[in-house]
């Protein structure tokens, strides 16, 4: 399989990227949690991203490529190639591509330290802010106690997640038929059951303080699918938690400006914006 994935950015482009794209320029970007040979990976948002926002370095932190879906059924539709291509292409245009596996791309961690088409491949690794803080990043299901004592019931838990990604589909599908923007259903069922809640909340606290006990400012992660900052007391010292999110639930990156500011982008969002900026502008030209 990973001999297939290698072969995979050499097809062409089916969708080039804007040249007359509007772009926003941050000093750093971090997605992760893309999910890419899935149907719940939501490549049309993620493309839009790309074509609209330009980094110094770009940071994917984990599961870009979902080697567990692939195993059992290889999917690999335009859009998703299209992604690696802008990705592949940033690189050669300078940007600095760290890429830190996840554990649905594990087959990736095994070339630690390699450097392939400008794209560094690392366990994890070290990020100093603009304005002086020291950030860790890392995909961070070296901290889910499932994956770590019940390997099974997280394969289990990743066929149920597929299910409702594929009515999450349906649901968005009918909701762009009738004109509304994307919603996701996954995101709001997980904001409504108390024991997921709970486990998000243990979560961040176990991965801030590792990051407390490493002796940096704070923490970068996904994994757990859900966009968040949070501030921990570790020995007398402010710990940050940064959670850059995903594209299959919320579509969310997190960027830092150039002076050292943190910003979670939630792109759905971002994309209505922009749409409803642009709109005034077209009816003033066809009034015109």
């Amino acid at each position: 399989m990973a001999d297939r994935i290698a072969r995979l950015p050499r097809r062409p482009s089916r969708r080039p990227e804007p040249i007359d794209a509007a772009r926003r320029r941050y000093r750093t970007v971090w997605i992760s949690d893309v999910h890419l040979g899935t149907k719940g990976c939501n490549a049309e948002l993620l493309i839009d991203f790309l074509d609209h926002v330009d980094s110094e370095t770009m940071y994917l932190v984990g599961d870009i490529i979902d080697g567990w879906r692939l195993k059992k059924k290889f999917y690999w539709p335009a859009a998703h190639n299209d992604i690696v291509w802008r990705i592949m292409k940033r690189a050669r245009r300078g940007t600095r591509v760290v890429y830190i596996p996840g554990n649905h791309d594990e087959m990736f961690r095994q070339f630690t330290g390699l450097n392939f088409g400008g794209i560094e491949i690392r366990r994890a690794a070290f990020h100093d802010t603009a304005d002086g803080r020291r950030l860790m990043v890392l995909h961070g299901d070296e901290f889910d106690a499932v994956m770590l004592s019940h390997r099974w019931l997280a394969f289990v838990g990743d066929h149920a997640y597929h299910l409702m990604m594929r009515l999450n589909l349906v649901v968005n599908a009918v909701r762009r038929g009738l004109g509304l923007p994307y919603w996701s259903l996954s995101k709001a069922a997980k904001h409504k059951v108390k024991n997921a809640a709970q486990f998000i909340g243990r979560y961040e606290e176990v991965v801030a303080r590792a990051a407390g006990e490493r002796g940096v400012d704070g923490v970068v992660c996904g994994h757990i699918h859900t966009a968040e900052f949070r501030s921990f007391e570790h020995n007398g010292r402010t710990i940050e938690y940064w959670n850059d999110g995903d594209w299959v639930e919320g579509c969310n990156a997190l960027a830092e400006h150039h002076d050292g500011r943190m910003e979670i982008l939630h792109w759905p969002e971002e994309m209505q914006r922009r749409i409803a900026d642009a709109a005034p502008a077209g009816e003033a030209r066809a009034a015109a």
